[in-house]
């Protein structure tokens, strides 16, 4: 196998930075593109932050063909490309369907790039090494998110198109790939496997449930907070910047991932939903102090839940993670955001009042607890080699 040195490390982590991007970076510039497209039905402005997610799910079930023709640095560069190009490309789109075209092409590439970025580091590192590496990677990924959003929303003061300038950042990470990325052929060691098998979301369902459900519960932030923040009085000024403060907390915890796996092997599997749990349950307190003490919870369950399950995916699975587990991984995560939604919407709705801002924190307790007895029953899959193991594990892991 190749050595790897630390600069390919850094590429590798460098592509962590821009999948967040997909939908994130240009979510300040939705209210301006809205008036933009003002004929145009609400639904159509909504699939401009969704349509990424839908197409990151379809390509994440051809990667492991892909992976057999294609190189790793072959197919980072055309991820890459793609991604640069009907990001940036959005520059020019005039009309709406044009926009949507290009952003399910950006939703193509984060689904090759999305995989690599998380099934490299169980390729070429061991056991021992992959918490600390999985909490980078998802620091990393916090920290695009606020460098994207943050630049986004000063290119959109300027001019709504100006906004999907920020996927030129995506040319710094080419350059990169080119310069210090191998070429393995990560796909050859597992020439039986179709592009989806449903032995492998057999085998490795409690990652992916568990991915699907942490972002299910995650999204209910997102597409709540500003409405109960404002009901609490709090300026637009200052949502962003609690909003900001909680992918801050989830980068810090990422970068100290790999100390807390260590000193808290058997219980940092409930750490997650525990997090998510009380982050939700202050927002029911409704004052501005209990908004950001839910915000910090919130900020530290995601990111812990997030490498968590990457880690523990990569050792069940192996070299081969990347052509296995980590595509269902990018799968299930994009699907929790694209039914987040869909789900706590209505049931908020049918089960509290109508006037209740804080009915979908309501149903993201519950859906927590639904979440923390998914781990539980899951604990076998989700115990971790003895401290200090350095082989890969093997390929058939249990799935109880």
């Amino acid at each position: 196998m190749t050595h790897v040195t630390k600069l390919t490390t850094a590429t590798i982590l460098s592509m962590s930075l821009l999948t967040v991007m997909a939908g994130a970076a240009i979510a300040p510039a939705l209210g301006i593109i809205r008036q933009h497209f003002c004929n145009e039905p609400d639904i159509m402005i909504q699939f401009i932050v969704s349509a990424p997610a839908l197409f990151i799910i379809l390509t994440s079930g051809l990667f492991l063909p892909l992976s057999r023709r294609m190189g790793t640095r072959t197919m980072a560069l055309t991820g890459l490309a793609v991604y640069v190009g009907a990001g940036a490309g959005c520059f020019f789109a005039a009309d709406i369907w044009v926009l949507l075209c290009l952003r399910a092409l950006l939703g193509m590439s984060v689904g090759l790039i999305m995989p690599l970025s998380t099934g490299l580091l169980a390729y070429y590192f061991p056991p021992a090494e992959q918490a600390r590496l999985m909490g980078l990677s998802a620091a990393m990924n916090q920290m695009g998110g606020v460098v994207a959003t943050m630049l986004a929303g000063v290119l959109a003061a300027v001019e709504w198109r100006m906004a999907f300038l920020v996927y030129l950042l995506g040319l710094v990470s080419a350059v990169m790939v080119v310069a210090f990325l191998p070429d393995e052929h990560i796909g050859s060691a597992n020439k039986r496997g179709r592009a989806f098998e449903p032995r492998q979301l057999l085998k490795f369902h409690p990652s992916v449930v568990g991915m699907m459900l942490l972002m299910t519960i995650f999204f209910v932030f997102p597409t709540n907070f500003a409405i109960t923040a404002s009901a609490a009085g709090l300026s637009v000024g200052t949502v962003t910047a609690i909003m900001v403060g909680l992918d801050l907390v989830a980068f810090a915890v990422g970068l100290a991932f790999g100390t807390l796996m260590s000193h808290f092997r058997h219980s940092i599997k409930y750490m997650a939903p525990v997090g998510f749990m009380l982050g939700y349950a202050c927002y029911l307190g409704g004052s501005m102090a209990w908004l950001i003490a839910g915000s910090v919870c919130i900020g530290f369950a995601n990111g812990v839940g997030v490498p968590y399950l990457n880690t523990i995916a990569s050792i069940k699975g192996g070299r081969n993670s990347a052509t296995t587990v980590m595509p269902l991984l990018a799968a299930a995560l994009y699907a929790g955001q694209f039914v987040s939604p869909l789900l706590v919407s209505p049931l908020a709705r049918t089960l509290f009042d109508s006037d209740d801002t804080a009915a979908p924190y309501k149903v993201a307790i519950g859906l927590c607890i639904v979440f923390l007895l998914q781990v539980a029953a899951t604990k076998r899959y989700q115990s971790l080699p003895p401290a200090g193991t350095t082989r890969q594990a093997p390929t058939e892991p249990a799935a109880g």
